[in-house]
């Protein structure tokens, strides 16, 4: 990669998309100059300051941001006219996926209207990304570079699992529990509402006509946690797809609390399988109980795009996955 600064538009401002300017401020490679949400846009081809974004209520759209925020009905059109402008060179998509073809109708849009950058995604249902790696043609010949399941679960610890086989023969399992820890739970409202879909008893579909007082009336029965088993997670799919184990040998699950910022559980991917000697063992990979959601899922979401950043200046379009690549620190 050269020493060119890259310019790094996010769609979506909740709690990571908004988490995501002030990570990207302490980088050197990439620089947030775009953020947008359903109300509006806010460029600064500079760099976003974090301190904007200090000022503003969670409630508030960022075309409140003064200097840079602007009013628009179409924030991801706003986005294909700055990368065909030159003044966007990759995408981070952290927008709810409700309903659950929100993103792969996305990522047509991105096709059709001429968008020929990077993009990367944090979905997790194995539905959506099945449809996104549907898209896979299409992709490629559209000029596109675009990496899908680039968070932490499916991402990181996808990657991780992918890793932690080669020392296998057969792998046997793959088991994802993890533990989030969120001070407040409307600052990630679509992450937890995502989650919430994911409960026994819901579905996206229920979600989606779900007011806030509802998430708040269920949460304050629950004690504020979402205790969530046997999720449908695109580690499944992904870590299939690269050939490490049948979908139905992944499981994925944890527990979320929205009412403390410390992680109830520590998270663990933990892999068994049988070595060429015969021998049956486990490896397991550890997140560091104080590394935020946030840290976890932009951390590797940048690191993918960075990657296929490079990709992409080498004339290699298409779909890739968590599973296909490794991340590249971004300094």
């Amino acid at each position: 990669m050269s020493n060119t600064i890259r310019r790094i538009g996010i769609l979506g401002a909740g709690g990571l998309g908004r988490s995501a300017v002030p990570l990207l401020a302490q980088k050197s490679e990439f620089r947030a100059v775009a953020l947008a949400d359903s109300q509006g846009i806010a460029c600064d081809a500079d760099g976003i300051a974090p301190g904007l974004l200090a000022d503003l209520d969670l409630s508030e759209s960022v075309c409140k941001m003064p200097g840079i925020g602007r009013t628009t009905s179409d924030p991801v059109g706003e986005m294909i006219q700055l990368n065909k402008s030159g003044g966007v060179d990759a995408i981070f998509i952290g927008i709810p996926n409700i309903p659950n073809n929100t993103i792969p109708e996305l990522i047509l849009r991105l096709c059709r209207e001429g968008f020929r950058g990077v993009a990367v995604d944090a979905l997790k249902r194995t539905s959506a990304v099945k449809e996104i790696l549907g898209l896979s043609s299409m992709i490629e010949k559209s000029g596109m570079t675009y990496v899908t399941g680039a968070g932490a679960t499916p991402g990181l610890l996808t990657a991780a699992a992918n890793l932690a086989a080669q020392s296998f023969a057969v792998v046997e399992d793959v088991e994802i529990h993890f533990g989030v820890g969120i001070a407040s739970w409307d600052k990630y409202r679509a992450t937890v509402r995502e989650d919430i879909a994911h409960m026994p008893g819901f579905d996206i579909e229920k979600v989606k006509v779900m007011s806030d007082a509802d998430v708040e009336a269920l949460l304050e029965e629950t004690n504020g946690l979402i205790n969530l088993q046997n999720m449908e997670h695109a580690d499944d799919i992904l870590l299939e797809r690269a050939g490490v184990v049948a979908a139905e040998r992944v499981r994925v699950g944890g527990l979320v609390d929205t009412r403390k910022a410390k992680k109830p559980t520590t998270t663990r991917m933990t892999l068994t399988g049988t070595t060429f000697e015969g021998k049956r063992s486990s490896h397991t990979f550890s997140l560091g109980d104080d590394t935020s959601m946030a840290a976890n899922v932009l951390g590797p979401g940048f690191g993918w795009m960075k990657a296929a950043l490079e990709l992409h200046d080498r004339g290699i379009h298409g779909l890739f996955t968590s599973a296909d690549l490794m991340p590249k620190f971004v300094r």
